[in-house]
C-alpha cells in the first residue's frame, strides 16, 4: 500500500534525475558504498518489515540459483529469502583468470554474495566441495558424505525456518543432469521431512529447534522437458505460475533488471545478463506439502505478525508508518520506528523477532541518515597486535541523536557526544587483535577430495568468515538509547576507482609461498627450490626448515630468516635433489624460532575490482615429482584463451614457449614457430578468432604443428575450430581413474618422443577430459578410447590429422588441470602432440 502523499514524490522522481539514479542504484545495493540510502530504499523496506514469510532455494553451485526468482521473493513478495548452495564452485573453469580449484571457490563465494547484494537475498553454503564434473548423484554423494552434507542441509533448514523451499533442480532425473545438480534436489527433499524430526541429528537440537517447511517446490521450465514445444503442450496442472516480470514504480526497475545485474556477479563464469523486456513467468512444481489453490507459494501460510505471539499491533503500527511514510522526510518515521522497536523487544525469544529488531535497527539508521564508520588504519594485522580505529559518524535528521558509549574488547568507552545534523565526529582508540585467522575459513585445514574440513563447527554453511572485529556502539535516537553492531573495514582511496572498501584481515605472522606448486624433475639433477617468505607483522626473526619425501637430498634443509616492516619479504633458494630411490611427495615448511617449530600457511591475494580484496591462508605446501620426461628441441607459441598455466609449466620443464597476441601477429611471425597451442576456450572468448583462425590453419599447411585445446561446444565465435569439419559435443569423460585405450600404438603421437603406455593415465586429478567432438572428418585419426562406468567409449579426446605439411590436433584432455598438478604422463602426452 502507498501513503497519500506520495505522488507528488513520485513527480519529484522523474523530474529529477538525480534521484532516480539515487533510487536505482539504491535498489541494486550499492548504498553501502554511496552513502545514506534513498526515501525509496527505506520505503521498500518498511513494506518488507510488514511480511513475516521466507523462502529458502537450493541449488549446487554459484551461478545455479535463479536470481529472478530469489529477486521476486525478496523485492515484490517482501519474504526473506536466501540461497543455500551446496558448493563454492571450486570445480568449474575460470574465464577472468588462471586461477583454479580453491582459489576459484573463493572468487566464486565473493560473486556470489556481490549477487545477493543486489536481489537483497542471503546466502548460505555446506561444507561439500566442486570436485569437478559428475554425472550420477550416487557418485556425487558417495563423494560428499552424504550423511554429512544432508545434516547440514537439515541444520540449514531448522536455523532459517523456510516456510517455503525451492529446488533449482529435479531429484526424479538422475543422470540427466550434473550429478551434483541431482544430489542437491535429493538431499533438500530428504532434509524437507528430516527437519522435523528430533531423532535425526539430534545433536542439533542444542542450537536449533526442529522445524517443518510447509511447501517443497521444483523451480521447472521448459529445459526439464527438452524443449519449448514440449512445454507448452505439458500438464501444468501441478504447476504455479509466477510474473516475475513485474516493475516497480517507486523505483523505476524491474525485477527483470535486478535479476540480471544480480546475475551478471558471476564474471569469473562469463554470465553477463542482459534484462528481459516486459512480462516473464516463472513456474514452480510442488513436490511436498500441500498444493495452494492459487498461484501464491505463500498462501494459507500465516505471514502476518499474528504468527507471534502478542505480535498482531505490531502490523498495525508498521502499516501506520508505511501510511504515513514522508519520503522528504524519513527522520518523521522515527518515532513510529521506536515504538515499534520497543514493541518488539517484548515479544517472546523467536528467529522472527530477531530478524524483525534488526530490520527495525536498520530503518532508524537509515530515517535518521545514520552512516557508522570503523575503518581500520591498515588492511590487516596478526594476533596480539594493537591497532588503531577511525571512527567517522554523521547524522542528518533533524532529531537529537547521541553516541552514547563504544565497547570493544579494550571494554567501554563512554562519549555522550551529540550528533550535529550533517557534522562530521571523529574519534580514533586502539583495540589489540585476538588469535584467529580471518581468511576463508574453509582453507585453514586440508580437506579431503568432497568437504572441507573445518575446526570451528559455528561457522560451518557462513558464507564468509565472520569479521574478526565488532564494535558495539549505543545510540540515543530521540531519547531512546539502541545497541547496534559493525564490522570494522578498512577503506582506502584509488585513484581510478575512487573509494575501495575491503574487509580487515587477522592474518598469520609468517606467510611462506613456494615459487610454483609442483617441482618436476626429469634427471638426477639438482634444481633451486625458491620460497617467498613474507612478514605481516611488524618484524620476524627466526629460521625456515625445509621438510622434503623420502629419498631427497638438500644441501640445507634450515635458512635463517630475518623480516623488518609490514608486509617485507624475502626468498630463500633450497637445492634440492632426487636420488635414486626417490619418490613423488610434498615438501612442506615449517617455522622455527626458538625451540618452537610449527606449520605454516602460505598467503595469497585475489584482487578483482568486482570483488573485495582477499587474503588466502592455506596450509603451506609444494609438490617434488619424478618423471621420465625427454625435451624436444622446439620453438613453441602459446595464445591464451580463457585463462591457464600451461605455457608457464611447459617451460619450467626447459621446454621453449613464447606467448602470441593473435590480435597483432603475422602469419610470417608464425611460421617462426614449430609448433603452436591454442589455450582453452580460446574459440568462446576470443571475437578474432572467427577470422583469425584462417591464419593459424595456414600456420599447419605450411608445415607447423598446431595444437587446440577444448572449447565449450556453446558460445563458439566460430564452428570452424580446424580446417577439417568436426564437431563438438558435451561428451566427456569424469572419472579420473577410468581406463584409457590406447587405438594407435604406433601412431608418432604415441611413441615420440615418449612412448605412451597405461601409466601415463595414472594419477590424474578431477577428470580426463571435456567437450571432445563426437563427429569428425575422415582424415582425423583418434587415438585414445575412454569412458565413464555404463557408457559408450568415446574417441574424441585426441584427434590428429595431416594438413598440408603440417598437423592438426585437436584436443578436449584437461591439461590445464593435469600439467598444474604434475600428472607426469600428461607432460609425456602434451610433449609429443607438440613434437609432431
Amino acid at each position: 500500500m502507498l501513503p497519500q502523499n506520495i505522488e507528488p514524490h513520485l513527480n519529484l522522481i522523474k523530474m529529477k534525475k538525480n534521484i532516480l539514479i539515487t533510487l536505482f542504484i539504491g535498489c541494486l545495493g550499492f548504498t553501502q558504498v554511496l552513502g545514506q540510502k534513498s526515501s525509496g530504499t527505506i520505503y521498500k523496506q518498511l513494506e518488507k518489515l510488514n511480511f513475516l514469510g521466507s523462502a529458502l532455494y537450493i541449488a549446487a553451485h554459484p551461478d545455479d540459483e535463479n536470481t529472478a526468482l530469489i529477486s521476486y521473493f525478496s523485492n515484490h513478495v517482501n519474504a526473506h529469502a536466501a540461497y543455500l548452495s551446496m558448493t563454492r564452485g571450486d570445480g568449474g573453469q575460470n574465464r577472468i583468470g588462471t586461477e583454479l580449484r580453491e582459489l576459484l571457490g573463493v572468487i566464486r563465494t565473493e560473486e556470489l554474495m556481490q549477487a545477493r547484494s543486489i536481489d537483497n537475498g542471503n546466502q548460505y553454503f555446506t561444507s561439500a566441495v566442486d570436485f569437478g564434473y559428475s554425472k550420477h548423484p550416487n557418485e556425487t554423494l558417495a563423494i560428499w558424505d552424504k550423511k554429512q552434507i544432508l545434516g547440514e542441509v537439515v541444520n540449514r533448514i531448522r536455523a532459517f525456518q523456510p516456510d517455503i523451499i525451492v529446488n533449482r533442480f529435479d531429484h526424479r532425473t538422475p543422470g540427466r543432469t550434473h550429478g551434483h545438480h541431482t544430489s542437491s534436489a535429493l538431499l533438500s527433499k530428504e532434509a524437507f521431512a528430516l527437519s522435523n524430526d528430533p531423532k535425526a541429528y539430534p545433536e542439533q537440537l542444542n542450537n536449533n529447534g526442529i522445524w517443518q517447511p510447509q511447501r517443497l517446490f521444483f523451480n521447472t521450465s521448459w529445459w526439464f522437458y527438452g524443449s519449448q514445444e514440449n512445454f507448452k503442450k505439458a500438464d501444468k496442472s501441478n504447476l504455479l505460475s509466477l510474473e516475475i516480470g513485474v516493475y516497480d514504480p517507486l523505483t523505476g526497475i524491474s525485477n527483470s533488471a535486478i535479476a540480471a545485474a544480480s546475475r551478471s556477479s558471476h564474471k569469473s563464469q562469463g554470465f553477463g545478463s542482459t534484462p528481459t523486456l516486459g512480462s516473464r513467468t516463472e513456474y514452480i512444481e510442488i513436490i511436498d506439502g500441500k498444493r495452494p489453490l492459487s498461484n501464491d507459494p505463500f498462501e494459507g501460510i500465516n505471514t502476518s505478525w499474528s504468527r507471534l505471539e502478542g505480535g498482531a499491533s505490531i502490523g498495525t503500527m508498521v502499516a501506520q508508518a508505511i501510511e504515513s511514510f514522508d519520503f522528504k522526510h524519513p527522520e518523521k518515521s522515527i518515532e513510529a520506528l521506536l515504538s515499534i522497536h520497543k514493541a518488539i523487544e517484548k515479544l517472546p525469544t523467536s528467529l522472527w523477532r530477531e530478524r524483525k529488531l534488526a530490520a527495525t535497527k536498520q530503518l532508524l539508521l537509515d530515517c535518521a541518515g545514520v552512516q557508522m564508520q570503523f575503518n581500520a588504519e591498515r588492511p590487516y594485522g596478526i594476533a596480539g597486535e594493537s591497532l588503531k580505529i577511525n571512527l567517522n559518524v554523521v547524522q542528518q535528521s533533524k532529531l537529537p541523536v547521541e553516541l552514547e558509549t563504544i565497547k570493544t574488547t579494550e571494554g567501554v568507552t563512554q562519549l555522550d557526544q551529540d550528533l550535529e545534523t550533517n557534522k562530521r565526529f571523529t574519534q580514533s582508540f586502539e583495540v589489540a587483535l585476538d588469535n584467529s585467522i580471518s581468511t576463508p575459513y574453509w582453507l585453514l585445514e586440508k580437506g579431503s577430495l568432497g568437504t572441507f574440513e573445518i575446526e570451528n563447527k559455528e561457522w560451518i554453511g557462513k558464507p564468509q568468515t565472520p569479521n574478526p572485529i565488532q564494535i558495539e556502539y549505543h545510540l540515543n535516537i530521540a531519547g531512546t538509547s539502541i545497541a547496534f553492531v559493525a564490522a570494522v573495514q578498512h577503506r582506502k582511496t584509488d585513484p581510478v576507482r575512487g573509494e575501495v572498501i575491503n574487509p580487515f584481515y587477522i592474518l598469520p605472522a609468517l606467510g611462506v609461498t613456494f615459487e610454483q606448486p609442483v617441482f618436476l624433475y626429469a634427471n638426477d639433477e639438482a634444481q633451486t627450490l625458491r620460497l617467498n617468505v613474507t612478514n605481516y607483522g611488524e618484524a620476524y626473526e627466526g629460521a625456515i626448515e625445509l621438510c622434503h619425501p623420502k629419498g631427497w637430498e638438500i644441501d640445507q634443509a634450515t635458512l635463517p630468516i630475518t623480516l623488518n616492516g609490514r608486509g617485507s619479504s624475502q626468498f630463500l633458494e633450497y637445492q634440492l635433489k632426487p636420488t635414486a630411490a626417490a619418490e613423488s611427495g610434498f615438501l612442506g615448511p615449517l617455522a622455527i624460532q626458538g625451540n618452537k617449530k610449527e606449520n605454516v600457511f602460505a598467503v595469497q591475494t585475489l584482487s578483482y575490482t568486482h570483488i573485495p580484496k582477499q587474503y588466502i591462508a592455506q596450509p603451506s605446501e609444494a609438490k617434488a615429482v619424478r618423471l621420465d620426461l625427454k625435451i624436444p628441441q622446439i620453438k613453441v607459441g602459446y595464445i591464451a584463451g580463457a585463462g591457464d598455466t600451461v605455457k608457464e609449466r611447459l617451460q619450467t620443464v626447459g621446454l621453449s614457449v613464447e606467448s602470441i597476441d593473435i590480435e597483432t601477429t603475422t602469419l610470417a611471425e608464425l611460421k617462426t614457430y614449430d609448433a603452436i597451442i591454442v589455450g582453452i576456450r580460446a574459440y568462446n572468448v576470443i571475437e578474432s578468432l572467427a577470422y583469425k583462425n584462417q591464419m593459424l590453419f595456414d600456420f599447419a599447411e605450411a608445415g607447423g604443428t598446431l595444437v587446440t585445446q577444448y572449447n565449450t561446444s556453446r558460445g563458439l565465435k566460430t564452428n570452424k575450430l580446424t580446417p577439417l569439419n568436426m564437431k563438438l559435443s558435451r561428451d566427456r569423460v569424469t572419472d579420473e581413474f577410468s581406463s584409457v585405450r590406447i587405438l594407435e600404438p604406433k601412431h608418432p603421437a604415441l611413441n615420440v618422443p615418449h612412448k605412451i603406455t597405461a601409466q601415463d593415465f595414472e594419477g590424474w586429478v578431477q577428470e580426463r577430459g571435456l567437450y571432445f567432438p563426437n563427429q569428425w572428418d575422415d582424415r582425423f585419426t583418434p587415438l585414445l578410447g575412454m569412458n565413464d562406468a555404463g557408457e559408450t567409449e568415446k574417441l574424441g579426446s585426441i584427434l590428429v590429422a595431416p594438413h598440408g605439411e603440417g598437423t592438426i590436433v585437436y584436443t578436449g584432455l584437461s591439461f590445464f588441470r593435469e600439467l598444474p598438478a604434475g600428472v607426469p604422463g600428461a607432460y609425456r602426452l602434451l610433449i609429443n602432440l607438440l613434437a609432431l
